[in-house]
């Protein structure tokens, strides 16, 4: 099989170092790579060393080579394209469909899935010009990657920092394995409303309840629909996972804390999917200082109330064109249960699955059961959670068509 061909445009900024690791990235799993810097940006990181990670010659000029016509040849063959760092000045460019280097000629020549990652100053990346290219590049079907928050040039901080070079690389690896054939982002345009990992619910100052979710397979929710060009708001309770690169991260401990943030960023969804493992139940009480033994006396009962349920408050208050999603994480009668679960709690689909110890939570791999409120069953074998997660989008992707085509 031939090597994926990605061409890696650098744009002339800071983060352009960083453009260096993705690079590493990209060739150490089997992608050969073109870099294409701008001439800014060579003003970070010079050619020989692009060239000495790639292991292939540094396309500069359009003038270089001009009988094999790069400005042309190099966007035709590639398979991908990713801009990181993508500088106001490039996204600017690119939206304006400018051919004034060789980089913007490989973007207008290139039919291949194009990323975008921008990299600048907050007051840049919040100016209305840029985030009118950033919409016009999204429209046109590019995945231009929500920047992260963090420390910039100086002593500045903010919205604007590069994502993670290996936040950028899974991304660009989702995009890569939906083929060639998916240029246009399914889900461009959505808001999607994504809730993870286990919620916590406090017994005193040092114990509590909570449950074995480690949130993998809602962060895989979360890159693959930011590589299927969604903007996605990530409810995360109590996971020790890097931030998916290009979703708004709120962090939660409760189920309390997590049914209000789910609520607040699903107002204008348009598709919520609560793969989160909420706890049914919290103690009535919680201790204000710790629970001590007591020689010769058995500790007094736990009693617990009801949590709300989340998904069933969502699911009754949905707005038209809404897709709302659930699990069930089952140990025994796993189909019988789910169907059970949908008709109670009304959502539109729901991804049935087994759990226990070494199964499905913090395993790398799951397998699972879609449920469609029509009666739809669709088995997802044991794979990859990115794997499922695309089936879960696929199914949602479908839905949200059918209901615009409905409106």
């Amino acid at each position: 099989m031939d090597q994926p061909e990605v061409v890696l445009g650098v744009g002339g900024g800071i983060a352009a170092y960083k453009a260096c690791e993705l690079l590493r990235r990209f060739t150490e799993s089997g992608h050969a790579v073109r870099v294409v810097p701008t001439a800014s940006a060579l003003r970070f990181v010079g050619a020989a060393t692009w060239a000495a990670l790639s292991g292939a010659p540094v396309a500069t000029e359009v003038w270089d080579d001009v009988d094999e016509v790069p400005h042309v040849r190099i966007g035709k063959r590639a398979d991908l394209v990713v801009i990181a760092p993508a500088t106001a000045d490039v996204l600017a460019r690119a939206a304006g469909g400018r051919a004034d280097d060789l980089l913007t000629n490989v973007l207008l020549t290139a039919r291949c899935p194009v990323v975008f990652a921008p990299a600048m100053h907050t007051e840049m990346w919040e100016h209305p010009a840029t985030q009118e290219n950033v919409a016009t590049l999204r429209r046109r079907g590019a995945v231009v990657i929500e920047p992260a928050e963090g420390r910039l040039t100086g002593a500045d901080t903010g919205k604007g920092r590069l994502p993670d070079p290996e936040a950028i690389f899974q991304i660009c690896r989702r995009v890569l394995a939906r083929g060639p054939g998916a240029v246009a982002p399914d889900l461009a345009g959505r808001h999607v409303v994504i809730s993870a990992g286990g919620t916590r619910e406090p017994l005193d100052p040092v114990r509590f309840l909570g449950n074995r979710s480690s949130g993998k397979q809602g962060y895989a929710l979360a890159r693959t629909a930011v590589a299927r060009g969604a903007r996605v708001t990530l409810v995360a309770a109590n996971a020790a996972l890097p931030d998916p690169a290009g979703a708004d991260l709120v962090r939660v401990t409760t189920a309390s804390e997590l049914r209000e943030a789910v609520l607040k960023a699903a107002a204008d969804a348009d598709a919520v999917v609560m793969a989160a493992a909420v706890a049914d139940f919290r103690p009535a009480a919680r201790a204000e200082s710790k629970i001590k033994k007591v020689p010769g006396r058995d500790p007094d009962p736990i009693a617990l109330v009801r949590n709300p349920d989340i998904l069933a408050e969502l699911s009754s208050a949905k707005t038209p064109g809404r897709v709302v999603v659930g699990f069930a994480a089952e140990t025994d009668d796993v189909l019988a249960n789910g169907r059970a679960k949908l008709a109670a709690k009304g959502c539109d689909l729901l991804v049935v699955n087994q759990v226990g110890e070494d199964r499905a939570f913090g395993a790398e791999e799951n397998e699972a059961v879609l449920l469609a409120a029509d009666g739809g069953e669709t088995p997802v074998p044991h794979g990859p959670k990115e794997a499922l997660a695309d089936e879960i989008w696929d199914a949602v992707a479908r839905l949200l068509r059918g209901a615009s085509a409905g409106a």
